[in-house]
């Protein structure tokens, strides 16, 4: 088990000035100790680990497996950070599958959050999880990730975003309709269609990158920083796909149910 803080182990008047609404995290020394207790008090058998992350030492806390993960972080009282105007106690309790969001809400009650987190080691489908926990929300890409289904869902709602935006429009519906690019994660960037092999945010950086300029021509962006201008749509979806190297296929991970 993770060596437990005390204030009185290195004071922080930061922290401290939590005390008002967070007695008993405060008096735990941090939000890691105080979850820590809950969850041994209620025989879920996990460990806590830190958050290593500046800032974050004693206000947030993490529990994972290595795949599923739960964060508790802490909210500040007062308007625009973690908490909403007129809140005065809020844990932020977020549930990843690797780099995927799956669920996620808010709750003043330390052992809601524990639960939550214990819940979320048992391995539930994500509406098992928020059926049980009903301040956590999740979304349809979440769902579709638990299915392993993410790809078909991600190009349905680009192309449903791009309909309005005639400089995505055209080169959406181009690039769905060639197999090699439709089996990728799509994306954009700064009017750029990516393409990814990852299921979770980010892109390959080595893929070619396309968008089309103010005059209506296309430029492609290949890896090394290479650009290459097209006149016409067709011509740059067909630059992007001959361009693709042999192992541009997505991330089978990425491609598999949860289990």
């Amino acid at each position: 088990m993770p060596a437990v803080e005390s204030p009185r182990d290195a004071p922080d008047d930061h922290f401290l000035s939590y005390e008002p609404h967070y007695p008993d995290v405060v008096a735990a020394g941090s939000v890691l100790a105080a979850l820590q207790a809950e969850a041994d008090r209620a025989g879920y058998g996990f460990t806590a680990e830190p958050v290593n992350a500046p800032g974050l030492r004693r206000v947030a806390v993490e529990v994972t497996d290595g795949f599923r993960l739960t964060r508790v972080l802490m909210g500040e009282d007062h308007p625009g950070r973690y908490l909403g105007p007129g809140d005065r106690r809020s844990f932020a309790v977020e549930c990843w599958a690797g780099r995927v969001w799956a669920a996620g809400g808010r709750t003043p009650e330390l052992p809601e959050a524990a639960g939550v987190a214990h819940s979320w080691l048992q391995a539930p489908r994500i509406r098992g999880l928020v059926a049980r926990w009903p301040f956590l929300g999740t979304c349809e890409l979440a769902e579709a990730h638990e299915r392993g289904e993410a790809i078909p869902v991600l190009w349905r709602r680009l192309r449903a975003r791009a309909a309005g935006d005639p400089r995505l429009r055209d080169l959406v519906e181009a690039a769905h309709e060639q197999p090699r690019l439709r089996a990728l994660w799509p994306g954009t960037s700064m009017w750029r269609l990516t393409f990814s092999r990852q299921a979770a945010p980010g892109t390959s950086a080595d893929l070619p990158r396309v968008m089309q300029l103010e005059d209506g021509r296309y430029q492609v962006r290949f890896d090394g920083g290479r650009l290459e201008e097209a006149d016409t749509v067709a011509q740059a979806i067909a630059l992007v796909a001959g361009a693709l190297p042999d192992d541009a296929v997505p991330d089978p991970a990425g491609l598999r149910p949860w289990a």
